[in-house]
Order: structure tokens, then sequence, then C-alpha cells
């Protein structure tokens, strides 16, 4: 009798596995660590000299898995760890005894039987370092350690030694339908039947009726190559056939099947099989769980985890999306659960000015995981720029400099090139500013058609320029397209931050503060509860219309002069107050929450992120920040009905009397009758006082 040893498994894990592992603890996983069930497969086919695999694709966390043809399928388990000293500290020894107690539950109910492939469980541990692609993991294959005492084997033989040609012939092509039949389970261990017509192979739980004068044919898909070994799913085999068969079997023919195809030839002689002597616990079945083994070995040769560093291997860009959204899914796992990052990311976003405000927007737009941002400017970058503008460096300057829009573009591509993002160099038509016939009204002409339509390809416009008449017509144009509009402005050491008041397409049902903002007309005019339908707009606090603010202006008027740190606050106000709004489940339509509300310190706020506030008011010198609403004015310039039925009425015409003429949108939304009814008032009041 000689002493049979066998192969044991080695893991073999495809990048895809590593890939499905890091979306699903992303965006399924997150912190909890419950066992998850995993499938594998191994394969009776292998070339000579290969090792006894267990091969883990992308698609393992599939129930269904699909498997390639005459591979056996594997069923496991993954326990994913949050930290790599949760991994080292695992009990390794109750892990895979509480596996191996599992299978001899399996065995001792007859659930093996049934389904043979439960015989082959396997246990992955493993911790993802998500920070740097490095994947810590150890297998185990769980085998029934019997002792050696319980049965006798000779000493393998080539499956032609044993069966002739037309046997092994009959087997291959009982095996063949077994495959087709089984998905992978039923083949995997298998019965072996004899008759006139030669061997049948038939499922496991067929057994009693392969019994011959005590003997039983049974086999397995052995993926081991060697001349002299089975391969490691026997181990599970016999302690099955010493639990269950000790009384009925005395003798027990294990075929190791082998299956392979070589220069387009198929081969199964190569297949061993071994005759056991069955004995058991001292001629009974074995009734107590044997000691369970199976730790896979690491790269050295000793017990011990093994680590795949996937950094160098992994597309940069797809490495770099995947390490931007890490911060923000992080978010989500324990602090905000209901924040919804795939909006965001599908937000596009139209900044008209790409100087201190628009670039720092840009990056604070790329933080949330924004993914299309498209820069408007017509200036170049100046040696003034760089150090206040975040998005320039000094060779932006020389020869002239380059231009603004396009080099801003570039540089958010540099930083993260997951991003899609341009840069257009236009000037925005402006009210007060007069357009002379010819060439230059065919100009403008093209200048607004491109507005239109970046306005039209975009769900929100950010409004970063300098001068106050330079957002007079994208406001218009946000207002009329129905378009999310963000204001920021900076003085010396103040700034507003702001939301247009949205006209786009309502939600089918409104959240509750809403819907009551939208009927309660008292709260809308004692300031508290604003509809966001109902909020103003940045010229809605204006009696006058916007013009030519850039004549005749001194040096420290030409430029921006603000404190540093006050177009940082601004900008970032800005990004955050989008979000916010975008969080809201009623979008743009959010009513506006304010400072001299307070019941948000009591009540649960509909937002996940908070308030949502019209606008933001900020006083450095003071260190203050109120949130002030405001009204939609009737009268206003920028956002009331007449203005924007009148564009959308007369198209360029009406935009080109509001450019020529400084007084043309007073009279239109009647501002200059106001203006006049005032003054008559003032002058009754004079004359009533006088003392004639």
């Amino acid at each position: 009798m000689a002493l049979l040893q066998f192969a044991p498994f080695s893991s073999a894990l495809d990048h895809g596995f590593w890939h499905t592992l890091t979306r699903k603890k992303l965006e399924e996983f997150c912190l909890s660590d419950e066992p998850r069930s995993i499938y594998a497969n191994y394969s009776n086919g292998d070339q000579q000299g290969l090792p006894c695999r267990l091969s883990l694709a992308f698609n393992a966390f599939e129930s269904d898995v699909s498997i390639p043809q005459r591979a056996s399928l594997a069923p496991g388990t993954l326990h994913l760890k949050n930290t790599i000293d949760a991994f080292k500290t695992a009990d390794k020894k109750k892990l895979v005894e509480a596996l191996g107690g599992e299978i001899w539950r399996d065995i001792q109910s007859g659930a093996a039987l049934e389904n043979p492939s439960l015989l082959s469980r396997f246990f992955l541990l493993t911790f993802a370092d998500l920070k740097k692609y490095h994947y810590y993991y150890w297998f185990a294959f769980p085998a029934l350690a019997v002792a050696e005492t319980a049965f006798k084997s000779e000493a393998p033989k080539k499956l032609d030694d044993v069966l002739s040609d037309e046997q092994i012939l009959s087997l291959q092509g009982s095996m063949d339908l077994l495959v087709q039949d089984g998905k992978g389970c039923q083949h995997s261990y298998f019965a072996v039947h004899q008759s006139e017509a030669g061997l049948k192979a038939e499922s496991l739980s067929s057994w009693e009726s392969a019994v011959v004068d005590g003997t039983l044919t049974v086999g397995f898909s052995d993926p081991c190559t060697l001349e002299e070994n089975p391969g490691w799913p026997m181990r599970n085999l016999v302690a099955l056939a010493l639990a269950k068969w000790i009384g009925t079997v005395t003798k027990l023919r294990v075929i190791a099947y082998r299956d392979r195809t070589r220069e387009g030839v198929r081969e199964t002689k190569h297949s061993l099989v071994m005759d056991l002597v069955l004995h058991g616990s001292a001629g009974d079945p074995l009734t107590e769980c044997p000691k369970v083994v199976g730790w896979e070995k690491n790269e050295r040769g000793k017990l011990g985890p093994r680590m795949v560093n996937l950094s160098a291997s992994m597309d940069p860009v797809r490495l770099a999306e995947s390490a931007v959204d890490l911060n923000l899914k992080l978010m989500r796992w324990r602090l905000l659960p209901s924040l919804d990052l795939e909006k965001i990311a599908a937000t596009r976003c139209l900044l008209l000015g790409s100087g201190t405000l628009g670039c720092n927007v840009a990056r604070g737009l790329l933080s949330w995981g924004v993914r299309h941002i498209t820069f408007v400017d017509n200036g170049k970058v100046s040696y003034s720029n760089p150090v206040r503008q975040t998005l320039f460096n000094f060779e932006d300057c020389i020869d002239g400099g380059k231009p603004k829009a396009e080099t801003a573009a570039a540089a958010l591509q540099r930083i993260f090139p997951g991003v899609v993002t341009k840069g257009v160099t236009l000037a925005v038509p402006m009210p007060g500013h007069a357009v002379s016939p010819g060439e230059d009204e065919a100009r403008v002409r093209k200048d607004v058609e491109t507005l239109e339509q970046l306005v039209d390809s975009h769900d929100v416009i950010f409004l970063l320029m300098d001068t106050r008449e330079s957002r007079w017509l994208p406001t218009v144009m946000g207002a009329s397209k129905g378009k999310l509009v963000m204001n920021a402005a900076l003085g010396f050491d103040t700034f507003v931050v702001m939301r247009h008041g949205f006209r786009g397409p309502a939600p089918e049902t409104l959240s509750q503060s809403s819907a009551a903002a939208a009927s309660n007309a008292d709260e809308a005019l004692s300031g508290r509860k604003i509809a966001g339908t109902n909020l103003g707009c940045y010229f809605c606090n204006d009696v006058v219309a916007p013009g030519d603010s850039t004549r005749d202006r001194t040096l420290d008027q030409q430029c921006t002069v603000t404190r540093p740190g006050v177009s940082m606050m601004a900008s970032a106000l800005a990004v955050e107050l989008m979000v916010s709004v975008l969080q809201h489940p009623d979008g743009g339509h959010a009513p506006a929450d304010t400072s001299a509300n307070d019941d948000h310190l009591v009540t649960e706020l509909t937002s996940p992120l908070g308030l949502v506030p019209h606008q933001m008011r900020g006083f450095l010198s003071r260190f203050q920040t109120v949130l002030p609403p405001s009204l939609a004015f009737n009268k206003c310039t920028g956002c009331s009905p007449v203005v924007v039925q009148r564009y959308e009425e007369e198209g360029f015409s009406f935009l080109l009397n509001a450019f020529n003429s400084s007084t043309f949108l007073e009279d239109v939304t009647g501002l200059t009758a106001m203006h006049a009814a005032t003054l008559e008032s003032e002058v009754w009041e004079v004359s009533d006082s006088e003392d004639f």
C-alpha cells in the first residue's frame, strides 16, 4: 500500500476580479464586513506542468456565474476586512474550521451528494488598500484530513492501464452529457456505473446503484497535472466515503478524471485511478468532523498571505477617476448615505469668467466629482494673474499672454484627465455698450448665438465676471431656458453668492417644505420662506438698468481690488450652494432657508446637506455671513416676465436695443414710469410742507 498525497490548490485571480471588488467595496459593501458569497472554478484540462489552479474572474460575485466549458464550480466565502490590522488579526484557525464544519454538515445531511460542488468550498480573506491599490489576500481550501488508518490506497495508475479503450470512450461520452446537464456542479464529482455498453458517469447521488460486490467506482474532475498525484478535491471525497459508505462499500475505486486537448487531439488516458480499501473508524463510519487543513502557502512556500499591487498595471486615467471619487464615496458610507454622487457627476457646468472666481470654482467642482466644465472668457493671462488665479502659471503670461478660457481648460485637463472640459474665447455682449452697424453688429450677433448654444448645452450657469452688466445677458437666457444660475461677485472685503429664481420644470411631487413655501404668501413676504421659483436674481434689487461701468475708470477701478481670501471663500460657497440645490429633492425649486429662520435648529432638514439659502453675503471685516432672501421683482431688468417674453419673441433685435440704449430696459420694465411717479410724489410732499 502507498501513502496517498494530494496536490494542493493554487489561487489564480485575474485583474477583473480586483476591479469588481473595488467597485463593490466603494458602491455596495462600504464599511460592511459581512461574509459574501463568491464563485470560482477549476479545470481538469490544463496542460502538463501547470499548478492545480482555482480561478476567480470578474464575474465571481454573480450567483449564476458563467464558467468555461467542462470547468467545475467551486462556491466560496469572501471576508473583506476594513483595516489591515483586522486582516492580520483575524482568527485563521477558527475561520477554516468553521468552513470545514459546513462541509462536514453537508456530508452528514446528504447535501453534498445532491450538490457535489459543496465539497470544493473555499474561503478568501482579504483587505483592499484603495489608496495605493494594494490587495492583501489569503485563500483557504478546507480539506477534511481523515486519519491515515481510515483507509489504505494502492499507488495511482494511468487510466489506460486499468480500463480498455472502449470503456474509456464510453466514460468520456457519458461525461460529456453530464457536463452539459450539470452547469459545473454534477460533473465535479460523479458515480461510475458499469453495463454491457461500457461505463457511464452519472450524478454522485446515484452511487448506491453503482455498487457491485462491495466495490464502488466514483470519479472527480481533477485539476492536477502531476503524473503520480491526484488533486486537492479528492480529499473531501474520501471523507465523504468514510462517513457515508462504510458498511456498504469496502473497496472504493476513484478516477481522477482529466480531459485535455493537445495539438488538436483530445486526451483522457492520462487520468489516474486509485483503489482504496475503506476501514473507517474501527469498521464504522466516521461520526466526528476530522481535522481541517487548507490555508494556501505564499510565494515563499510558507503559510502566509499574498499581496498584489495593481497601481502600475491599471490605466492611469481610470486610476485617477477612482481615486478622485474615493473621498466622495467615503462621505456617503458614514455621513450621507443619501448623497447622489451620480447626479453631481452628470451635471454640466458653464463658467462665464475664467479669472480668480472661475479658476477656484472649477477646482471646487472637480473636487465634488463634476466631470463636464466649460470656460468662457475673452481675456488673456497677464503677469498679475497666476498668484491669484490657480489654473495659470508664469509661462502662460509670456508673449502677450495665452487666452484665459483655453488655458484654464488645458490646466484642468492636466490636473485630472478624466474631466470633459473646453475653453471658449467669447466677449459677452452687454447693455449700455453700443453696437455699431455692420461688422460690429455681425460679430455681436454671432457672440449671442454662441452664448445661447452654450447655455442650452449646460445645466448650471456660473456668473463669475468682473462687471455688473456682463451678467445681464446670461441672466436673461438662464431665466428663459430654465437653467440653474449661480452668481458670485466680490467687493474689497465683501462678497455675495446667490442662486437665481429657478424657472425650470418642477418634479412631479414637491417636498412638503417647497409646497408650503409656494402656497404661503405671508411667509414669503416676511422673508422667512420663499419658494425657489419666486427668488430674485442679481438685478432684482436694482431700480436702474445695468449700464457701461467700464467707461472713464482709474487703474484701481479697472482691476478687481479685493482681499485675497475673499475670492476663495465666495468660490467655495458658490460650489457648495450648487451642490446643496442639486441634492435637495426639489432641486432648483427648493425654498430659501434664511439666517432669520431658526427652525432648522430643531427640525429635520429636507436636503441631506443642510440649509439651501437664496444668497450669502459675507463681510470679512467682521467675519460675518448672513443669508438674506429676496423676492423676484416684477420690474427687474434681468428676469421679469416682460423681459423674458420680449427676448423670446423678438430675439436679437430686442437685445440690440438693450445694448444700444441705456434707458431701453427701464422703459420696457416700467422702471421709467416708476421713477417719474416717485419724483412726482416727492414734489407733492415738498409742496405740501411749504408755508406760503
